[in-house]
């Protein structure tokens, strides 16, 4: 049983109806069904495709990172956002939500082990994660729940992070916070005789300290910076993209809404003046969706606290809508060229 779990209320999917029985006229609220992890009876999805959310209600790492707590609250201010979202995808793609990971009378390191519990049952289920955090802690609890469920593959996972911080401080005297993890990452999949595989987008040089840079060289860690990206034509990324991609079995994606200019993302916990333009993100993560080998997904950072007219909810929104029909349209694609293949082999 995973712990500290919660269901998502009925009510929070809610929205404008332009009708009841045209697919086409639906909207997220609509198609949405809610589950229970912990329901054992549920069976493994064995449809088209399927992703499913589940929320960490967590901002422990901010508070000890000495940040603006407040993206606990982050996952029902994207839920609100996603609701109204058209459904504008096959009907064969089913979307669920599986409720929250709340922290009551828990640590940071077991919100983070309660939280790979219900990222590894989704992969269980056949599922694509999709994580509504939370602090960017939520990145180590995703790890260890696709580290998990992997593991007996013995395959590797590539982590491709939308960030300004490379988040590899080091932890081993005041413990995990939210820039830590990916140190703590590299750490479990070193001492599992695993290579270290990490990617980080839009990292600015005056949010990271020399000692940061020192630790990517050591670690082979690979990075676009943010000025590259504003210096750069979109397509000449592509290449370092996908080499690093080629290397591992599994992609996972996971975007700190930090990584943004406070003009699209004011509610975050470090704001950045600087930051990227969502839509230079989602041309850059359309292409790695491009790749099969692509198994989860999560959006961090996330605080109505300091949000304004619900800007930074609504990007992070429009990234998973993003997310939903790109994967969508591959996977109609790739069912319209296997029927072409079966009509020539007659």
């Amino acid at each position: 049983m995973i712990r500290n779990y919660v269901l998502e209320s009925p009510e929070t999917w809610q929205g404008r109806i332009d009708d009841t029985e045209d697919y086409d006229s639906f909207r997220w609220h609509q198609w949405i069904k809610l589950i229970d992890l912990n329901d054992n009876s549920l069976k493994a999805f064995d449809g088209t495709f399927a992703f499913c959310l589940i929320g960490f209600e967590c901002d422990f790492g901010i508070g000890l990172n000495k940040g603006r707590v407040g993206a606990a609250k982050g996952p029902v201010s994207i839920r609100k956002e996603l609701a109204n979202l058209p459904c504008q995808f096959n009907e064969e793609i089913k979307i669920f939500d599986a409720g929250n990971i709340i922290t009551d009378g828990l640590s940071l390191d077991e919100a983070q082990d309660c939280l790979g519990e219900a990222v590894n049952r989704i992969l269980d289920l056949n599922m694509f994660p999709i994580v509504l955090g939370g602090g960017h802690e939520t990145a180590f609890g995703h790890f260890k729940g696709l580290f998990k469920h992997f593991l007996k593959d013995d395959e590797s996972i590539g982590i491709i992070n939308f960030d300004a911080h490379f988040d590899t401080r080091p932890y081993e005297k005041f413990g995990g916070t939210s820039g830590t993890m990916f140190r703590q990452i590299r750490d479990l999949v070193q001492e599992n005789g695993f290579d270290y595989n990490y990617m980080c987008i839009g990292i600015q040089k005056h949010s990271n300290t020399k000692s940061l840079f020192n630790f990517a060289k050591e670690n082979e860690v690979k990075y676009i910076l943010a000025k590259d990206i504003v210096n750069r034509d979109i397509p000449s990324l592509f290449d370092e993209i996908d080499e690093f991609i080629q290397s591992v079995d599994y992609i996972y994606i996971t975007i700190c809404s930090d990584v943004f200019s406070t003009a699209f993302a004011p509610g975050v916990s470090a704001p950045q003046a600087l930051g990227m333009d969502p839509e230079k993100a989602i041309v850059l993560l359309k292409h790695i969706l491009s790749h099969e080998n692509v198994v989860s997904f999560d959006i961090a950072e996330v605080s109505p606290r300091f949000d304004k007219d619900n800007t930074t909810a609504t990007l992070a929104a429009v990234l998973i809508f993003s997310l939903v029909t790109k994967i969508s349209t591959l996977i109609e694609k790739r069912k319209n060229k296997k029927k072409i293949k079966r009509s020539r082999s007659y």
